[in-house]
């Protein structure tokens, strides 16, 4: 262990010195000039300061409280050598934050005490920081493996509406990556957005609920197979609401409020404005130009172009007119999202009619 000694008594210096080294065992490091000490304590480690309290310039108190002032130095043990007996002046280095303190002239067998009772503290010290710090590395690495096996479950779950409407397979990375530049350029806020890329697969997995005979037919919906589709939404809510994760609790607002539309005319509550959860507006503006953008058995896909035109063309009626600007503010990394997440290119793909 590394002991600092600083005293502006050469005679001193020595003497304390050889005590450490003859008792202790201990590496000293010595220092006449205080300013000189504090710039070493500055970037080197220690685990012991004797500091005498007479010294010109600096005396002992204003040391103290000029290395407490140093980030991590707030737990090392300061030991102070003093003549000076005024309780006054020992409050003020108590305060200033002085663990323990020394008289002169120093009496070998109580340097040799006491020194080894602040270095037992030490070592106490260091291994309770070393027992937190492995303790913080096991619940990080615990918290990081329950996260990836909630991703996990997240997306077998969004697969598992996925494959019963097997029309498009990379609708599911695609309209996420949209959702999260969206929210991302909304907000500010990585954290939020990547909760929406997490949590926007899930969107239709009320389609579970959905009959086949609708969910795969080929053609236009008739009204009553309509209003039979539109309940995937209050389905999707009722499956993921009561989930203990936030990321649920998120997916399961989006799959509720995605067809929602701003002006409100959407389903199923026919919310309106910002009455409808941002994360549902989102997801919207993701799923509908990923839907148009994609072909469908029942239709080609949309140009570009075209799509673009129906999103302006729909701000502030279907769409939340900020996440669109968002949305096509972040236009040239929109096509590098879908050139990267082809149809044919990924397992899988969500489909289904226009509901």
């Amino acid at each position: 262990m590394t002991i600092v000694i600083v005293d502006d008594n050469q005679v001193n210096l020595q003497l304390i010195e050889a005590m450490v080294e003859d008792f202790i065992n201990c590496t000293s490091v010595r220092f006449a000039d205080p300013l000189q000490a504090l710039a070493w304590c500055a970037g080197n480690e220690f685990d012991l300061v004797i500091v005498d309290y007479m010294m010109p310039g600096l005396d002992g108190i204003a040391f103290i409280e000029r290395l407490r002032a140093m980030a991590g130095q707030a737990e090392v043990p300061v030991l102070m050598v003093t003549m000076n007996n005024d309780r006054a002046v020992l409050y003020r280095a108590l305060k200033a934050g002085a663990t323990d303190f020394l008289p002169k002239p120093v009496d070998t067998l109580e340097f040799e005490a006491r020194v080894k009772n602040m270095l037992a503290i030490r070592r106490s010290h260091l291994a309770l920081a070393s027992h937190a710090a492995q303790l913080a590395e096991e619940v990080r690495k615990a918290t990081a493996e329950i996260l990836q096996r909630e991703r996990d479950t997240i997306m077998r779950l969004s697969k598992a509406a996925e494959f019963r409407d097997p029309e498009t397979g990379a609708h599911l990375l695609r309209m996420a990556h949209y959702s999260r530049l969206i929210a991302d350029k909304i907000t500010h806020d990585a954290a939020y957005a990547e909760a929406v890329f997490e949590a926007a697969p899930m969107h239709d997995v009320g389609k579970l609920g959905t009959p086949d005979y609708i969910l795969l037919k080929p053609g236009r919906l008739e009204p009553q197979e309509f209003e039979i589709m539109k309940r995937h939404a209050n389905i999707g809510w009722n499956i993921l609401k009561d989930g203990a994760s936030p990321i649920l609790t998120l997916a399961a607002e989006i799959a509720r409020s995605h067809h929602e539309k701003f002006d409100g005319s959407g389903y199923p509550n026919g919310l309106a404005g910002v009455a409808i959860p941002l994360a549902g507006r989102i997801v919207a503006v993701a799923d509908v130009f990923d839907a148009l953008t994609s072909a469908r058995p029942y239709k080609a896909a949309w140009e570009l172009s075209r799509a673009e035109q129906y999103l302006r063309g729909n701000r502030g009626s279907h769409f939340d007119p900020a996440c669109v600007d968002a949305f096509l503010a972040c236009w040239e990394q929109v096509l590098d999202i879908g050139e990267r997440f082809k149809d044919g290119q990924a397992e899988g793909g969500l489909a289904g009619n226009a509901g």
